[in-house]
């Protein structure tokens, strides 16, 4: 059996045999036009799984007796699951298909959703939370190995940002509506919606997704796994985008698991769904990461990936002001450098890794969701110290590190 026969088997059972492998997908074919709804839909669905419970994590903390640091657990136990499991996932979509290793992750994930809504115990809840990352591992790597498999290396980065800009507005709708929702009824009618509009978009998401044209099997033996791993720390570049995965996320998670403890208290006393509606910032990043896919054609990835991490840091100190006129705009500026950033970052990837794309991309969000895990939490300490100063203190040291991260990737070219 050939490897196009091998492919075309595993994907099968998901949606149509997988057809015979032919040119890459260009932009604006009806092929095209299908994957990126299917990925968009896939990354609108998998944000707002994975930070649903953000903007409720004040609720969390007072119903369920904890403080803020352990409150913001809800969500570090979810991506903490979600970088362990990508060295699986990502390994295991090298092996059996990328296709049912997607559709699987995306209906647990909703599944383990909707449990989490019913869920009486603390400890119970953050069972039902870190199955929900470890679920969520199955899409997050593998959407960015499909596209840089199945996409025209002309439109790759194009792709991924339009894929990014889908984690976005996930992001954006997660936090809106369960903020919302939690403000007029309960947190656990707000989860419970978030999950039900999961379940949809999974399975809208498994009929119109094209099977893989051009992946080819690759062995799960530990030995392979090893070299492949090897190879990936031993290149000049890839540890580098793997570092400004971790920071960047770190310093995002960080400012959005507190700015609604600052902006509840006084001198501005938001009511919750006020604080659900400033997750519309998000549509900066829907709008800034293809930008910035398009313009590392013209610029270079490591030129944009510089730029972008600077609005960043100039968002997160607009974000110190007193007046949320001010507030407001840093929140905007500081979405939209981020999404930008990792819309590089994470296409940078796929071109990079010389060979098993799916376990570099793995390793790529391992460290970005690690930095979301130790830094969302670890910002909780600034906070309790410092208040909002030292958050902000907190994230610009990792922007630094990430700016001096970058200044490396130009130095050497790549």
């Amino acid at each position: 059996m050939n490897s196009s026969t091998q492919t075309a088997s595993s994907d099968s059972r998901f949606g149509p045999p997988a057809e015979p492998a032919g040119p890459p997908i260009r932009r604006g074919s009806p092929q095209f036009m299908r994957v990126t709804l299917a990925l968009f839909s896939a990354g609108l669905a998998t944000f707002a799984l994975l930070y649903c419970v953000q903007p409720v994590l004040p609720i969390l903390s007072q119903e369920f007796g904890v403080s803020p640091a352990a409150g913001s657990l809800a969500l570090s136990v979810a991506t903490g699951l979600l970088a362990l499991g990508l060295l699986v996932t990502g390994p295991l979509s090298d092996a059996i298909g990328r296709k049912p290793v997607m559709v699987t992750a995306l209906l647990l994930a909703a599944l383990f959703t909707l449990l989490s809504a019913a869920m009486t115990s603390w400890h119970t809840l953050l069972l039902m939370r870190a199955l929900t990352g470890l679920a969520l591992s199955g899409v997050a790597a593998v959407g960015m190995t499909y596209l840089s498999e199945e996409i025209h290396p002309g439109a790759v980065a194009f792709s991924m940002g339009l894929y990014i800009s889908g984690n976005s507005i996930g992001g954006m709708s997660g936090r809106l509506l369960s903020g919302v929702i939690a403000d007029f009824s309960s947190w656990r009618i707000a989860v419970a919606a978030i999950g039900c509009f999961a379940l949809a978009a999974a399975l809208m998401f498994w009929k119109i997704l094209p099977p893989s044209r051009h992946f080819r099997p690759a062995s799960l033996r530990p030995r392979s796994l090893l070299i492949g791993f090897r190879l990936h720390w031993r290149d000049s570049g890839l540890p580098l985008l793997f570092a400004e995965g971790f920071l960047l996320m770190g310093a995002f998670v960080t400012l959005f698991n507190y700015i609604g403890y600052r902006l509840l208290s006084p001198p501005w006393s938001l009511s919750q769904a006020v604080v659900g509606l400033l997750s519309m910032v998000y549509l900066t990043g829907s709008w800034s990461s293809p930008k910035a896919g398009a313009m590392t054609a013209k610029y270079g990835r490591a030129t944009v990936l510089l730029v972008s991490i600077a609005v960043m840091l100039a968002g997160v100190i607009l974000t110190l002001a007193n007046a949320l006129w001010l507030i407001l705009p840093g929140m905007m500026l500081f979405t939209a450098g981020f999404f930008a950033a990792h819309a590089v970052a994470s296409g940078w990837i796929g071109p990079r890794a010389r060979r098993a794309r799916g376990q570099a991309s793995s390793l790529y969000l391992f460290s970005y969701y690690l930095g979301s895990s130790l830094a969302g939490t670890l910002g909780g300490v600034f906070w309790h110290n410092f208040g909002w100063q030292g958050i902000v203190a907190f994230i610009a040291l990792m922007l630094v590190l990430a700016l001096l991260a970058g200044f490396r990737l130009r130095a050497k070219k790549l």
